[in-house]
């Protein structure tokens, strides 16, 4: 028991937990990817280029500034590289309708 209440009191205590603005913040900017997770089934129409190229751009370079920067924020770093991949999957979505079907009509 005491074990597990000193993991809990790690993370209470860690310089990027729940009681600084370094865990909240990047905990709320989820919401990002998950509007953009919530749009992979609309059309292809309603993707915007220059959207989620700066939704993949700056996810990647976010996230691979968390990983320099000092106290690490692995929640940062996660919320980024999602935020980068889920633009790279709708521009590949997008990219794919507007040359690939479009061509064959």
């Amino acid at each position: 028991m005491r074990a597990g209440w000193k993991v809990v009191e790690g993370l209470w205590n860690h310089p990027a937990g729940p009681k600084t603005i370094h865990f909240w913040a990047p905990t709320f900017k989820w919401a990002l990817s998950i509007s953009n997770i919530s749009n992979f089934s609309n059309p292809t129409d309603a993707v915007s280029y220059p959207q989620q190229t700066a939704f993949a751009v700056a996810g990647f370079i976010g996230a691979r500034y968390c990983t320099v920067i000092t106290p690490r924020n692995w929640n940062l770093f996660a919320n980024n590289f999602a935020l980068g991949c889920t633009g790279v999957y709708q521009l590949g979505r997008k990219a794919r309708h507007d040359y690939l079907v479009q061509q064959h009509h």
